[in-house]
């Protein structure tokens, strides 16, 4: 592709992670947008199980049946002449490191809020996280169709709790059953609540108000919100462009993703704001333009089995520079290996068509046999390049994993190691009997687990609880298996490494009282 026209259609990528705490809302918004985008005919919501119309976002069969989201989903559509990539998240804690690993590849972050319960623990983590990489984040306040709290109490508990400063995009007209609409303090107007077509918008005056001949403007609600209005533009954040580019400011819209109001506008209005591709740092500190010509990019997730039926295996490649065309050859930095990307596609959550190009920010799927790893760099040209790494977290939580039936353990095998490759659980041995032990950071893993390798891989597994143990690494050279005790399993992770798993924090100052000289290295 000429300089000029990648350029172009860098440009006109939008890509962006959709974060919130379980239940506030995120996947039935990513529908909505699907459906603006013309990606689907009809949005489905994560609870759709009597009718059977379940989200698109939501693929994996246990995702259907619990109504939550387990896995990140990745979804493309064009609006409004811009390429739009979304990556609907886990909600759930348990699943926060595919959820970190996720925020490394996207541009800009969305924050639901659950206007009735405002700003949640997972929330802030996630917020956290987004802070500290400096990427825009934009939120939207869910739920208006349900009485909620006061929106000044909203907005304060975002400023105070996450430390950002906010603006209000629009204004909610009452909530619940009293919902009449939003005044649009950007696009200057009023959208009323469960209209269509011209009766949808009403302008506002020079004094930011609807004319006196409508009936909104001797409304009781409609004349408290001209004073919060008020109210919030004397002594309110002003609206800063630079500051919102930066992180540093975020812009707050109120809607309800359920009944579809307010979704479009804030589509419309976060395209317009949302940043395009940005440069990537390399671990050497170099940053890459996406305008470079050569490809770069980096594997920052693993699915197996998003079509069972063909027992396939996903690396989902974050493309930060150049132009991707099916068929080319790139290296694997990892191993120097050259190798030719003939099968690729692109996501509409469980949907996918092969894909003949792609440009930087965009995110496609590699069809994969076992080459890629979380975290693999691949590169058109063969000089080192290696982007940052991604997140790894420590688990806390361990089970001992075995095969119910020992007639089925080539499946048990096969399960074990492809599930492990995505990230979600770790897999260790023990380091003499070479018994399997997962950790994971959460119990929700092990379900999801337990599930997947009975429904993928038709293998039943037993899991024996061993608590929650702190795992640390020891360098080979200072290792003495003597060392281990019934307080400190020694293991190894699945590249050999040793670790030991000690019972509790007394049991690791005990160990570290008797060996001064070992060092003894956590993930993160």
């Amino acid at each position: 592709m000429k300089n000029k026209n990648l350029e172009h259609e860098v440009k006109r990528r939008r890509t962006f992670a959709i974060i919130s705490h379980p239940d506030a809302g995120k996947t039935t918004i990513t529908e909505q947008l699907l459906l603006f985008g013309g990606a689907i005919r009809q949005a489905g919501t994560v609870k759709g199980k009597k009718t059977g119309n379940f989200a698109k976002s939501d693929w994996m069969e246990i995702e259907k049946q619990r109504g939550i989201s387990v896995t990140s989903s990745v979804m493309q559509f064009d609006y409004d002449g811009k390429r739009v990539n979304i990556l609907d998240t886990p909600g759930h804690e348990d699943f926060s490191e595919d959820t970190y690993r996720t925020l490394m590849a996207v541009d800009a972050a969305v924050m639901v809020i659950d206007s009735a319960k405002g700003i949640e623990a997972q929330t802030k983590k996630l917020f956290k996280v987004v802070k500290k990489r400096g990427i825009p984040i934009f939120t939207f306040i869910n739920k208006l169709d349900r009485d909620g709290r006061e929106p000044l109490d909203l907005l304060e508990e975002l400023e105070d709790l996450l430390d950002i400063e906010s603006y209000p995009m629009n204004w909610p007209i009452g909530m619940g059953k009293g919902l009449m609409g939003l005044y649009d303090l950007y696009h200057h107007r009023v959208e009323k609540y469960r209209a269509s077509g011209e009766e949808r918008f009403i302008p506002l005056d020079e004094n930011g108000h609807v004319p006196e001949d409508n009936p909104l403007s001797q409304d009781g609600v409609y004349q408290q919100v001209l004073e919060e209005v008020e109210l919030l533009t004397g002594a309110g954040d002003s609206f800063n462009k630079e500051k919102v580019a930066k992180g540093d400011q975020t812009l707050v819209f109120f809607g309800s993703a359920l009944t579809n109001f307010g979704v479009q506008t804030f589509l419309e209005t976060f395209l317009e704001f949302a940043p395009e591709p940005h440069a990537h740092l390399t671990e050497t500190g170099e940053a890459i333009s996406p305008f470079k010509e050569e490809l770069t990019g980096f594997v920052f997730k693993i699915q197996a089995n998003m079509n069972p039926a063909h027992r396939d295996r996903i690396a989902f490649f974050r493309i930060c520079s150049g132009t991707f065309e099916r068929g080319m050859d790139v290296f694997l930095q990892r191993t120097g290996k050259k190798m030719k990307l003939a099968n690729s596609t692109q996501f509409m959550a469980d949907s996918r068509e092969t894909l003949e190009s792609a440009v930087a920010g965009d995110i496609i799927g590699l069809y994969d046999t076992g080459n890629f790893q979380i975290g693999d760099t691949l590169t058109e040209d063969k000089a080192p390049l290696q982007y940052e790494k991604l997140p790894q977290f420590t688990p806390e939580l361990f089970m001992k994993v075995s095969a119910k039936n020992v007639m089925k353990q080539k499946s048990f095998h096969k399960g074990i190691n492809q599930l492990v490759q995505e990230g979600a659980i770790q897999l260790y041995k023990t380091y003499l009997s070479e018994e399997y032990i997962l950790g994971a950071v959460g119990q929700l893993q092990f379900e999801v687990f337990q599930y997947r390798m009975l429904n993928e891989y038709n293998t039943e597994v037993v899991l024996t609880p061993m608590g929650s143990k702190t795992a640390r690494w020891i360098d080979p050279k200072d290792l003495d298996e003597r060392m281990s005790s019934s307080r400190n399993i020694l293991a190894k992770d699945r590249f050999g490494q040793p670790l030991f798993l000690f019972e509790n924090q007394f049991a690791e100052r005990w160990f570290e009282d008797k060996y001064p000289n070992v060092k003894l290295k956590s993930l993160m």
